[in-house]
């Protein structure tokens, strides 16, 4: 955690399953101060009373403060000595942003540019900004908006030098248990004692802990170039399969119901376009995509023959490794909501 020592880290839309999972990882640290930074005050009183409740000794080092990304006051207000940003704050309900587009326009794309404005006046060194595989062959408005905001960025990161301030993103698929997911919808059905319901058996998803979605994160921060794209491999499944893996946990055969696919959905998601796959750099755990800094004066790049280009076409989550009931099983009991969520059912 050398980079982030003695450091100020704001993270906007910090009351979120993304924000507090970072803040918790970043607070047994020797990091200076956290910012979150939110537009819910109930959600910040709630998250401060739990912070002193449940770690007294280090609640002082977190300082809340009140804002929407959509005002770019409120933003210049929070970022006096901040060095590294983390933009969490997004509309990402798809059906949402499917009957109320221009609301997503405002949050994930204007908001976007409003926050990198105003990190470059304050001089922040870095700002990563969250993406989704929605963003890849969007088909959806909350995907198209975040397509957009990742040409926010890269375009941003062309006219600043990355000494002044990094901009990149990270794009990730489905993250477990996060708030507005469907696991706890689920488990919520379960409890009530309704059939769970899933909108296409065959559909596949990306998954990925909070865990994971951080260490992604970290990864990003250190590693990461400005204007670059930074995606993990991660494994997916079919919805039948994490349904089943669900029931099979708290309630074996519970009944499971098909409704239809919703609003803006996709039969599959992507992580990596083809045309991504042509420059894209495999790090290993990771891939990253680097930015295209050429200018309009296209004529100076022309060039005779073909260029070398990675074998793989389309990273998406039918051609990932698909996990089986068990393996998605296993990855759900590690992960703390579910342990939690299992301890109260079986002590109902």
């Amino acid at each position: 955690m050398s980079l982030f020592t003695g450091k100020t880290l704001l993270i906007t839309g910090g009351t979120g399953s993304f924000g507090r999972a970072v803040l918790n990882r970043f607070l047994n640290t020797d990091i200076g101060q956290i910012r979150i930074f939110s537009r819910d005050e109930k959600k910040q009183d709630d998250l401060r009373h739990e912070l002193q409740t449940r770690m007294p000794e280090l609640a002082g080092r977190v300082k809340f403060y009140l804002g929407d990304v959509r005002d770019p006051a409120s933003l210049r207000s929070a970022m006096n000595g901040v060095d590294y940003i983390f933009h969490a704050a997004a509309l990402k309900q798809v059906p949402s942003c499917e009957f109320f587009p221009m609301e997503a326009v405002r949050t994930n794309i204007v908001g976007t540019d409003n926050v990198l404005t105003a990190a470059i006046e304050a001089g922040v060194k870095t700002v990563l900004c969250l993406s989704t595989d929605k963003a890849a062959y969007p088909v959806n408005a909350m995907g198209a908006s975040k397509a957009m905001m990742e040409k926010v960025v890269v375009a941003k990161s062309r006219t600043v030098a990355p000494e002044h301030t990094r901009m990149l993103c990270t794009r990730y698929g489905n993250v477990l248990c996060s708030r507005g997911s469907v696991i706890p919808l689920w488990i919520d059905q379960i409890k009530a004692g309704k059939p769970i319901t899933v909108t296409e058996p065959a559909m596949t998803r990306f998954i990925m802990s909070l865990e994971e979605a951080v260490e992604l994160v970290l990864f990003a921060f250190e590693q990461g170039r400005s204007g670059d794209i930074l995606v993990q491999k991660s494994p997916a499944c079919t919805i039948e399969t994490l349904a089943k893996a669900v029931t099979a946990i708290f309630a074996p055969d519970h009944e499971i119901q098909t409704i239809g696919i919703r609003h803006g959905e996709k039969l599959y998601e992507t992580l990596l376009t083809n045309e991504e796959c042509a420059n894209a750099v495999d790090l290993g755990d990771f891939y990253r995509v680097p930015a295209d800094n050429r200018d309009m004066n296209y004529d100076k790049y022309f060039h005779q023959g073909d260029t070398h280009r990675d074998t793989l076409t389309e990273f998406n989550s039918n051609n990932t490794c698909l996990l089986d009931v068990e393996q998605v099983k296993r990855k759900l009991l590690a992960q703390p909501y579910i342990q939690a969520e299992l301890a109260a059912w079986e002590g109902a």
